[in-house]
């Protein structure tokens, strides 16, 4: 029989400390902070026409490219300040600030 490895939880932090903060001109929309994240942060939606125009001209050609779709933080208040999304994410487009209600 193989032994089990037991792997500390790295979200022990109690939350609204930290809040995950996505720079919408490198997301991508791959997803990988939503499948890595325990405590259901973020979820993808299109980005609206608004935060569309603020982009640079990179982050427009990207967002275009990858159909609209951009990580959104839904839930900041319940995260732990693990860091699972800011190592998940490829395109090293989140990070974590201190929490600031919305």
């Amino acid at each position: 029989m193989g032994s089990l490895v037991y792997m500390q939880d790295p979200c022990r932090e109690t939350t609204r400390k930290v809040m995950p903060v996505v720079n919408l001109n490198k997301c991508e929309g791959k997803g990988p902070c939503i499948d890595v994240c325990p405590y259901d942060i973020f979820e993808m939606n299109e980005i609206s026409d608004e935060a569309y125009s603020r982009l640079s001209f990179v982050g427009k050609i990207k967002t275009m490219a990858h159909g609209r779709e951009k990580a959104s933080v839904i839930n900041p208040g319940e995260c732990h300040s693990c860091g699972l999304c800011v190592t998940a994410c490829p395109e090293k487009a989140i990070t974590l600030a201190k929490f600031a209600a919305i």
